[in-house]
């Protein structure tokens, strides 16, 4: 366990900055000593720097949380695209340096360098392309609509509130890929499918049909879905999109 001036120095945040996570639900200790102190694990530590990574990109904090709190987050996913992010800036700064030892060069009598050269390294199309792609891609799947009635209810969830939302997520996942050796439109798969839509509804968002069936897309158009869907049953996202689709058609 950490406590908040322990943690402050590891990452080089102000312990003023960690009081304000907890006060808004980004990032909350694991516990609070009968003294007030806050302890903070290895978890909330890892938490903490998809915090600073998101904010690097230009998130706001309740966009982060917004994110970081949906179920099917994938930080391993995340962290990737991050690392991309990191390998275009980490070009860039090596062309700088390129640059400045060139020009250094040319003023001390060497070869006179092109205007290409001159500026190579400053430009950072390249890379705000980049990352308004990466931060796009993350914004996309959480439209605002359905993002702002997500963050009105789960800014009042507790520790275990998320416990038992992913249990559920689970259990769920898990009763209808035990029964993938059965037609997706099979009564028993279609009720499960229906429990999902409803628990979306009773825990992030109103999910109407039409968000229903773009989800059912979802989980098998992004690799990050499917790898988290797919943990639970080898080819699962599939079938739970068929299933999906076939409870749209019937219902809506």
């Amino acid at each position: 366990m950490y406590k908040v001036k322990e943690v402050a120095d590891i990452v080089g945040v102000s312990v003023r900055t960690l009081h304000h996570y907890d006060q808004i639900g980004l990032l909350q200790p694991e516990s609070i000593t009968p003294a007030g102190y806050r302890l903070y694990t290895s978890s909330n530590l890892e938490r903490l720097q998809q915090i600073l990574f998101f904010k690097e990109i230009g998130f706001s904090l309740q966009e982060i949380k917004n994110v970081l709190d949906q179920p099917d987050f994938d930080r391993k996913e995340a962290l990737k695209l991050h690392k991309d992010l990191l390998k275009k800036k980490r070009q860039r700064l090596d062309d700088m340096i390129h640059t400045v030892d060139q020009t250094i060069q040319s003023l001390e009598g060497g070869t006179a360098m092109t205007n290409e050269d001159m500026f190579k390294g400053f430009d950072m199309k390249e890379i705000e392309e980049h990352q308004k792609k990466y931060a796009d891609e993350v914004r996309e799947k959480y439209p605002k609509e359905t993002v702002d009635q997500a963050q009105a209810k789960t800014s009042q969830y507790t520790k275990d509130d998320w416990q038992n939302i992913m249990e559920e997520t689970n259990e769920i996942y898990g009763n209808i890929a035990k029964r993938m050796d059965r037609d997706p439109a099979d009564p028993e798969v279609q009720q499960e499918v229906g429990k999902w839509k409803q628990f979306i509804t009773e825990n992030f968002y109103y999910c109407t049909f039409e968000i229903f069936r773009g989800l059912a897309d979802l989980y098998v158009d992004d690799p990050r879905f499917t790898k988290n869907i797919d943990k639970h049953g080898e080819g699962l996202s599939q079938y739970l999109r068929k299933a999906m689709i076939i409870y749209c058609d019937n219902h809506s």
